[in-house]
């Protein structure tokens, strides 16, 4: 098996999981303050690193650092970001990556990327990395990161795909074609004949060729335990994928699949956040495709019911002990682009319209009040400018927004609301393009039409 020997367990791994249940998640905190963090995310911006964003951002004891190779979105979303770091294959990653944890006084780094989870999981095996990796053992992650070492090691207890020495094995085409290692779908083709697996291996000839599995596809989000305990399992079908990524997903409760999952977390020794992949056969069998030692990109799923994989794993590595109790409520997920904006704008103030720019058709702008508290949080102060035909203090009541601007401009018939934008360092929002055009060109500010506000929202 291509230098590894296949090891089971000497011990029995008890299977606790909890695949629905009622009440949402809670972290089993002691009776103590968890001490201050600093954790690092690498790569940042890949999408394990965008969730792991979302998962930890809003944790009170934590402040995150993001660290990237490329600019890329990570630069966007992380307030701390590092970048220019060196990629994991060359040599001096090792020494930049330590150099940060030094510098930055790093508790834990996250790996977001299969190649740097087996990358700094081998630096942690041997005593070459300044802080912990949140990851399973250097050995787990190996294995997990070749899809041919996988399938050897689950092929006697778990249903894998038929892998064929070349294609004259292939008893039926169509077959699938995929790295040996990689991630997503790079580097993957269906080749429906075998003059077209020919065209591919001709391209990379270290292609897998595999039995092609026609069925629905399965992400397990999982979560083990220090004691080896499969203490969540939550299944979601991946129903519309893009570039290899689940852009649609439900959660399923399938007890095919729990099963097999069990099986899984008593073969290999994982800790901590680890997902699989299952795909339908021909007969409709679930048969693992993959298994990594990571979070999932579409984790939120199963964190939006309560189950937040990544600060579980913080929490058990500070001492705490963890249960998964997800809500059972209805889901599904969808996933888009997402847009986030640097602006060469400076502002202290900021002068708002209120009809048909806060509040449009009796309902608030959610994301104009959004950037208002992110002004506040700040210390930018927010000036309330209206033409409203009544008075305005019994709206702003009903809108529930009483107390959040420093002052309110309720102007007459006839006057300009450029006359009464008194700060230099201002922006000014409304939805009226001839109040915009006035203030830009009486004051010399940048000015905003309520549907780009997301520009301004971090």
């Amino acid at each position: 098996m291509d230098g590894f020997v296949r090891v089971r367990k000497t011990h029995v791994r008890r299977i606790s999981v909890l695949w629905t249940s009622s009440v949402a998640y809670e972290c089993m905190e002691q009776k103590r303050h968890m001490r201050d963090l600093r954790i690092l995310v690498f790569p940042c911006g890949s999408e394990i690193g965008l969730e792991l964003h979302r998962s930890l951002c809003f944790a009170k004891e934590i402040q995150l650092y993001g660290a990237g190779s490329i600019p890329d979105h990570g630069r966007f979303v992380y307030d701390h970001y590092i970048g220019d770091v060196p990629y994991v294959t060359e040599p001096r990653f090792s020494a930049a990556i330590n150099k940060i944890i030094a510098d930055h006084g790093i508790d834990y780094v996250i790996p977001a990327h299969d190649s740097a989870v087996y990358r700094l999981a081998q630096m942690q095996d041997c005593g070459a990395i300044g802080c912990c990796v949140v990851t399973s053992t250097f050995e787990t992650c190996r294995i997990l990161r070749s899809k041919r070492q996988t399938m050897e090691w689950f092929s006697h207890d778990v249903r894998t795909p038929e892998l064929y020495d070349d294609i004259h094995a292939v008893p039926n085409f169509p077959a699938f074609l995929k790295p040996d290692v990689g991630q997503g779908s790079r580097g993957t083709a269906i080749a429906r004949s075998k003059d077209e697996a020919q065209f591919y291996l001709a391209g990379n000839p270290d292609l897998l060729v595999m039995e092609y599995l026609p069925g629905d596809e399965y992400t397990v989000d999982c979560y083990t335990n220090k004691v080896g305990d499969l203490i969540f399992a939550g299944c979601r079908r991946r129903c519309r994928i893009s570039n290899g990524i689940s852009v649609n997903a439900v959660p399923v409760d399938d007890s095919r699949i729990k099963n097999i999952v069990s099986t899984i977390n008593c073969l290999l020794e994982i800790s901590g956040m680890w997902f699989c992949q299952f795909k339908e056969s021909c007969d409709g069998r679930p048969v693992l495709m993959e298994a990594a030692p990571r979070i999932a990109g579409t984790a939120g799923l199963h964190r939006s019911l309560g189950v937040n994989l990544a600060l579980m794993n913080i929490y058990e590595l500070e001492g705490y002990d963890v249960a998964a109790m997800p809500n059972t409520f209805g889901i599904e997920m969808d996933r888009a682009l997402c847009s986030r904006f640097k602006l060469t704008v400076s502002y202290r103030h900021v002068y708002v319209d209120l009809d048909d720019c806060l509040v449009i058709n009796r309902n608030v702008h959610t994301a104009l009040v959004a950037f208002l508290y992110q002004c506040v949080n700040d210390g930018v102060q927010l000036h309330l400018i209206t033409r409203h035909q009544d008075a305005v203090q019994p709206l702003i009541d009903q809108m529930r927004l009483s107390g959040l601007f420093d002052s309110l401009i309720h102007l007459r018939h006839g006057e300009k609301k450029s006359d009464y934008v008194r700060h230099r360092e201002s922006i000014f929002i409304d939805d009226s393009f001839s109040e915009r055009a006035d203030v830009h060109t009486a004051c010399k500010i940048p000015v905003f039409a309520p549907d780009a506000v997301e520009c301004l929202i971090r």
